[in-house]
């Protein structure tokens, strides 16, 4: 498997903030958001053996599935031998693709056209007015969130957030998902 990088952290987004985690990232997406924050094109092999292995070094027993895209290469084998080594695992997908069965969480940050239809968490990123929120009626989710859009722009960002922030409270079928690792400083 292409994987990108693996480390230990605290989840910075969504349902479980704060919650310390063993991240995988695969290589790689089906995609090229201009707006992506992640360098995911370099890689090392990795078998799912090793990843098991690896995430087993660490006291957490929640697993972040990320990327690029992770349903390019995430097998329902690599999901059963984490699940047998005790892992809770949630996966952060741009919903474009199919997921094996057995996750435990699904975040989904929708981009391009989604065929997931029903995930745990569905996460939003708002660029203020004129941000297109109909993919709510599209996909069932436990939970929406609007995470702001980091633009790279200090200004530009506290508009953003600003304009996330009153839009949650005006419509509260949303809550606000912050990029607390950035903030942090951590990874």
């Amino acid at each position: 498997m292409r994987v990108n990088e693996t480390f230990l952290s605290l989840q910075g987004e969504g349902h479980f903030t704060g919650t310390p985690a063993f991240f995988l990232r695969f290589a790689g997406c089906n995609l090229e958001c201009p707006f992506c924050d992640t360098n995911h094109q370099t890689y090392h092999e990795m078998s799912e053996e090793e990843i098991v292995e690896e995430a087993s070094r660490y006291k957490p027993r929640h697993i972040v599935i990320t990327g690029g895209e992770p349903a390019l290469q995430l097998t329902q084998s690599l999901v059963d031998k984490l699940h047998e080594a005790g892992f809770f695992i949630q996966v952060e997908t741009n919903g474009t693709m199919p997921l094996p069965e057995r996750i435990d969480w699904v975040t989904c940050s929708p981009k391009g056209t989604p065929v997931l239809k029903d995930v745990d968490e569905l996460k939003v990123l708002f660029k203020g007015d004129g941000t297109d929120l109909s993919i709510a009626d599209h996909i069932q989710a436990k939970e929406y969130r609007l995470q702001p859009l980091d633009t790279g722009n200090e200004e530009q960002n506290r508009i953003i957030l600003r304009a996330t922030i009153a839009y949650v409270l005006e419509h509260p079928r949303w809550s606000l998902s912050l990029q607390t690792h950035k903030m942090l400083g951590i990874k």
